[in-house]
């Protein structure tokens, strides 16, 4: 099975980042020039994908009017000479579908319930899953998810899963992967731990917003009981990773960072300002200016 559709998770209430977020979702929110969401297409865009899908809340219309063609602006900016503001945009338009799926509001809360609500989309093929809030920075965009593709394609497996090493004294934060001593496929995982303390988690090997799932999940989702009222992916994959063959993929080239929660989205625009030609060398000037005393 061959992987060309994707999904993106865009149905929170984005509570950390109100009052901004009553306006406009969290995913809209730029770093740098861009909302987090674009960078996201981008990734997958550049790993592949052709059929992109993002599940958003009832009745929200602002991410679909932010990726739908504006002839008006269009042409204001062809008179002012400034159309290459909108290249990034065109290079989406021109090379990926995007469809906008309602989260019905019978679902639960958490971030497995976008995966239902688009399963008509996925339409029994294997898909790419991102959150909308984790932030992949690497030289090229899309690296690191088609490797995950390619591992996905070349093994078959339920679920592959993108992960990197975070600090012992963070992994209480996260997913917590341990692997398998008697791999039948390379990086194969028994099981995500979500949130233990580090001195129970098996690993400091964190999962983030990044699967490659086979159709395999949703029979799982349908008979997962919620955790206080939520679902949570990590949970579904706990599963399959016991009952199946689960990868989990650190990763090598890149760094996952999370813009959640408005401090690390303020770190996130800082990292990417600083691999940035267009912004490094003023930030790097203006960071080296703050008097931190």
């Amino acid at each position: 099975m061959s992987v060309t559709k994707g999904v993106i998770t865009a149905a929170g209430r984005g509570t950390r980042f109100l009052p901004t977020t009553k306006a406009y979702p969290k995913e809209l929110i730029p770093i740098m020039d861009k909302p987090n969401i674009q960078y996201l297409i981008e990734e997958m865009v550049g790993a592949g994908l052709t059929e992109i899908a993002i599940v958003h809340r009832p009745n929200e219309t602002k991410i679909k009017e932010y990726f739908s063609p504006d002839h008006e602006l269009k042409k204001y900016l062809q008179k002012n000479d400034k159309l290459n503001y909108l290249n990034s945009l065109e290079k989406i338009w021109q090379k990926a579908d995007l469809k906008f799926i309602p989260q019905g509001e019978k679902l639960p809360y958490g971030n497995a319930s976008p995966a239902i609500a688009a399963k008509e989309f996925v339409n029994n093929q294997p898909f790419v899953y991102m959150f909308g809030d984790d932030f992949v920075l690497e030289e090229k965009p899309g690296n690191y998810l088609k490797l995950l593709i390619e591992i996905f394609e070349k093994h078959q497996p339920a679920v592959v899963l993108g992960c990197q090493q975070v600090p012992w004294k963070e992994i209480h934060r996260y997913g917590s992967i341990e692997y398998a001593e008697n791999q039948k496929v390379p990086n194969q995982a028994t099981a995500i731990l979500e949130k233990l303390p580090k001195d129970e988690a098996p690993s400091n090997i964190a999962q983030f917003g990044r699967f490659v799932l086979s159709p395999k999940v949703f029979p799982v989702l349908k008979e997962q009981e919620l955790a206080k009222g939520e679902l949570w992916l990590a949970d579904a994959n706990n599963t399959l990773a016991k009952n199946d063959i689960a990868i989990a993929e650190p990763i090598q080239e890149g760094k996952w960072l999370t813009t959640g929660d408005p401090l690390r989205w303020l770190k996130t625009n800082i990292e990417v300002g600083l691999n940035s030609p267009d912004f490094q060398t003023g930030l790097k000037s203006y960071l080296a200016e703050i008097d931190l005393s």
